[in-house]
């Protein structure tokens, strides 16, 4: 988790540029430009935690494990952690939530053919559990590179799109069992 936030900050957000006449993300994109930083530093971090190069650089001792270990906490939280924050009914409306949930629910619904993560229900609780990383790498790869586009190019439509189809509405199920599920954690 650590590592996914010095990636995200560090090289994520520092990196990326806006085409040659394209005004500023906070004027193209409006509403919508924090989000979509925020999803698209979180892809840069995402994509090369699953990276040998981290292990070349002695950063970590098995790039694939740390890999693996984030990608299945980020996609937790974007499906259904971060849910304990809301009260039942209610939208995403915060920058950072709306990008996990957005990245997250992308990328599940893009891997259903080649079922990259699957949705488990056993005893009545609900579980994500990757099948493919290397696959989910790739979907990340993808969300990068169009989530870039829509930075670079100003794309206000593609961007609200993307957001709204993902990253706001919430699965009222889910929700509700994640509220349940937590109810017996009294910690702050």
């Amino acid at each position: 988790d650590k590592l996914h936030t010095a990636l995200h900050e560090v090289i994520g957000h520092a990196s990326g540029q806006i085409n040659k006449g394209v005004g500023k993300p906070k004027a193209t994109l409006k509403s919508y430009a924090s989000t979509l930083e925020e999803g698209r530093a979180d892809l840069v971090g995402l994509f090369y935690l699953y990276n040998p190069k981290l292990q070349e650089l002695g950063l970590v001792d098995d790039w694939k494990s740390v890999g693996k270990a984030a990608y299945d906490g980020y996609i937790r939280n974007g499906l259904m952690t971060q849910l304990v924050r809301l009260e039942p009914g209610a939208d995403i409306e915060e920058a950072h939530m709306r990008n996990r949930q957005w990245v997250s629910a992308w990328v599940f619904e893009k891997g259903k053919k080649d079922n990259v993560i699957e949705k488990v229900v056993r005893n009545g609780k609900t579980y994500y559990n990757i099948t493919d990383y290397d696959k989910l790498h790739d979907l990340f790869g993808q969300l990068l590179k169009e989530t870039q586009r829509i930075k670079s190019e100003g794309d206000y439509k593609a961007g609200q799109a993307l957001v709204e189809t993902y990253g706001v509405k919430v699965d009222q199920a889910i929700h509700k069992e994640v509220l349940e599920r937590n109810a017996k954690f009294n910690s702050a």
